[in-house]
């Protein structure tokens, strides 16, 4: 069996992986790297011959693991893609909403090569999805010499890790995971039998967790900081992410107000294309394994806004609450325009992260600016300055880097493969697999290198 990145950058971005077994060709997820375009964000499919691939596995519906699935697919159109239900009504949607984006950036940045795919193309590729559900073995190819089974990644809706078996060999991929259970999101449910290989995301390898963590502590303390603004009459506004974060803080919410934590009349405002997604995740909120069963937001929820009974531009008042995309206040996005037009320069107001944002982006820049600094939110319009309370809060979808290796050790693979991580991120994972465990070997595979799993 063999293992070959075909990610064409080092670091957290087009994650998409070749494994190969007796003449079986399975590729492990096909994302968009999200700091690059066109070509630059596609993983090295040139690398794989057209028609050579037997099935695609999706992990979640994150861009930077589905994001270039139907480029993958243009060339592999005899490929079965197997994912679970949720990510499947997910993935399309943030598809879809890819090429809304992608025809934006062509018409203003000039990017000839987008859009990468239509509209017409992710219609006929849903015909190709092949859904299954975790810990229930299937085929891989149409000889069964390579089979898998999903498992509950932990990390957003639908995400999986899966365990991929042939006679001899069994792999581990945890894709995106997060073992503990967050306000919506049950901890992973990965199994812990031995492995001849791991492929293990890196991502909080450079981070580390503060001493006495608590997940509780941490949403009382943001209802604290909400509730705080609130006072004083301004309003909050939460940067999220569409899948996940928008309706983990909507769980989070719904306690604050339930508790009296937050005021209950409250206003709430979503919109966009994270309205879209919390449509679906409460399509799925009897059948998924989850918190809050059967909870469903749109309908349970006294959303002011994203939902059906409001349609047109989200109205900015005093006294409210605003969890709006992007998570990392990328130009042109609700939340930037929110922060550039009122938010950032008032200090009543209050702006808290709940997720990553990379320095690069406006939410980065926002983060690493001392109070009273101006900040460059979109180079079309003037800097801002950075009058308002701002805070990051610890709610992130992936588990620390103590709880990885924790895992690690359970398992004991043979050899692991460390993945989806910064340089740095990637380095202390190396150093601290070797030393607590200098048995596996640990290697950090570079593009195109194949790798034998023994």
């Amino acid at each position: 069996m063999k293992f070959t990145s075909l990610c064409r950058h080092a670091g957290i971005g087009a994650n998409s992986y070749l494994l190969e077994s007796d003449g079986a060709r399975v590729v492990l997820d096909a994302g968009m790297h999200p700091k690059h375009e066109a070509l630059e964000a596609i993983p090295h499919y040139e690398w794989l011959e057209e028609e050579s691939v037997d099935g695609v596995v999706v992990t979640h519906a994150h861009l930077d693991h589905v994001g270039t699935l139907p480029v993958l697919l243009r060339r592999q159109p005899r490929a079965r893609v197997f994912l679970s239900p949720e990510t499947a009504a997910l993935g399309k949607a943030m598809l879809h909403n890819s090429v809304n984006v992608m025809q934006s950036k062509r018409t203003e940045l000039g990017i000839t090569e987008y859009p990468l795919f239509g509209h017409a193309d992710l219609d006929l590729i849903e015909g190709m999805f092949e859904t299954r559900n975790p810990e229930r073995f299937f085929d891989l190819d149409d000889t069964g010499r390579l089979r898998a089974m999903f498992h509950d990644a932990g990390h957003i809706l639908g995400s999986v890790g899966v365990t991929i078996e042939t006679e001899e060999k069994r792999i581990f991929y945890t894709g995106d995971v997060n073992f503990e259970p967050s306000t919506l999101q049950c901890g992973a449910a990965f199994p812990e039998s031995p492995v001849d290989a791991m492929i293990l995301e890196t991502t909080r390898g450079a981070q580390e967790r503060r001493a006495g963590y608590s997940r509780e502590e941490e949403e009382n303390e943001l209802a604290e900081a909400i509730s705080r603004v609130l006072a004083r009459g301004g309003s909050v506004l939460i940067p999220v992410f569409a899948i996940g974060k928008t309706q983990e803080v909507l769980g989070m919410l719904r306690r604050f107000k339930e508790e009296g934590l937050v005021p209950r009349k409250t206003p709430v405002y979503i919109g966009g294309l994270s309205t879209k997604m919390t449509h679906l995740y409460d399509k799925f909120s009897d059948t998924s394994r989850r918190r809050l069963d059967g909870f469903r937001f749109m309908t349970d929820m006294d959303i002011e806004a994203g939902s059906r009974k409001r349609r047109g531009p989200i109205p900015f008042h005093n006294g409210c609450i605003y969890a709006l995309s992007s998570g990392m206040m990328s130009e042109k996005t609700v939340s930037n325009q929110f922060a550039r037009t009122g938010v950032l320069e008032n200090p009543k107001h209050g702006l808290f992260f709940v997720g990553y944002a990379d320095p690069e982006t406006p939410g980065g820049r926002i983060r690493a600016a001392s109070p009273g600094e101006k900040v460059l939110l979109d180079p079309a319009f003037p800097e801002v300055r950075l009058n308002c309370e701002t805070r990051v809060f610890d709610f992130s979808g992936h588990a620390p880097r103590e709880h990885l290796v924790d895992f690690v050790g359970r398992v004991r693979p043979k050899k692991v493969f460390l993945v989806h991580g910064d340089d740095d991120a990637v380095a202390w994972f190396r150093s601290e697999i070797a030393r607590i465990h200098p048995e596996i070997d640990v290697v950090v595979p570079l593009p195109g290198e194949a790798h034998e799993i023994d």
